[in-house]
């Protein structure tokens, strides 16, 4: 699965961006999908996560309430909503593929190129 993140810019506070990762192959459907995020100087940190089927839906707690992640498996797209947006939230987002649902990086197999999120106070 090769993975192409998207979507990222600069925003005020409070606004709202969304995130677009779009995936290649015929099996997308099949695998379970991640958003994490790295600031500058800290590590990668989990952000949401979804089934392959988008049944399941799990969320950081400093992100519940104000992220949204969904996925469009006809169009091999998973996407992440994120309103009220806070200069906290400034980092690279990047998208993951696995098998199954996890909250920590090294459980996923496969990475997209990473979008940069910068949030103005």
């Amino acid at each position: 699965v090769q993975l192409q993140a998207s979507g990222g810019g600069l925003v005020q506070a409070g606004g709202s961006l969304r995130l677009s990762c779009a995936a290649s192959g015929r099996t997308f459907s099949s695998y379970a999908m991640g958003w994490f995020r790295q600031a500058p100087g800290k590590e990668r940190e989990f952000v949401a996560a979804i089934s392959w089927s988008g049944g399941s839906t799990y969320y950081a707690d400093s992100v519940k309430g104000r992220f949204t992640i969904s996925r469009d498996n006809a169009k091999n797209t998973v996407y992440l909503q994120m309103n009220s947006l806070k200069p906290e939230d400034t980092a690279v987002y990047y998208c993951a593929a696995d098998k199954t649902v996890a909250g920590s990086p090294y459980e996923y197999d496969y990475w997209g190129q990473g979008t940069l999120v910068t949030v103005s106070s």
